[in-house]
């Protein structure tokens, strides 16, 4: 018997994991069927991208259908330690400059379901993530990332 993947995330991040899956299957499900019908109506199917390019579609929402369920029924809730912000861990907010030029960056460490670089949401797999998590404000931590080595300073956790 295989094990399905759990996906740690925030109760946030299950929440917008539901509102999606609540969209494509109530909304986007029915564009898709609603295309496929209308391209179906043009005639022969075997020289018709508006049906091939429906029927695409189609499978692209119900395989982000059944990932999403897969990763909300395997959700494993991240929960926020109010008590212990000394220790970088996942769910928290960490700042940390780098070090000599001082530039300030902060990033919440969350599961791989929910993160979003552009939003300050990194993945607790990412390279720096896997560096941060179990130092303290204070430590200095060289982190590897695809575009080299850089030396980091954490100034807060929250």
């Amino acid at each position: 018997m295989s094990t399905e993947k759990q996906y740690p995330m925030t109760a946030a991040g299950k929440q917008k994991l539901a509102d999606e899956l609540e969209f494509l299957k109530t909304v986007k499900r029915k564009e898709v069927v609603e295309r496929i019908k209308i391209a179906r109506s043009f005639g022969d199917l075997s020289e018709n991208s508006e049906y091939d390019s429906a029927k695409e579609d189609q499978a692209f929402v119900e395989g982000r259908i059944s990932t999403l369920e897969s990763m909300i029924r395997n959700a494993v809730i991240i929960e926020e330690d109010e008590q212990n912000n000394d220790i970088v861990s996942l769910g928290k907010t960490v700042s940390f400059i780098e070090i000599p030029d001082g530039d300030e960056e902060t990033y919440t460490i969350v599961g791989s379901a929910e993160a979003d670089p552009m939003e300050g949401l990194i993945s607790n797999d990412s390279p720096i993530a896997k560096s941060l998590i179990g130092r303290s404000v204070g430590d200095q931590v060289k982190v590897l990332t695809p575009g080299g080595e850089m030396d980091v300073k954490i100034v807060s956790i929250k």
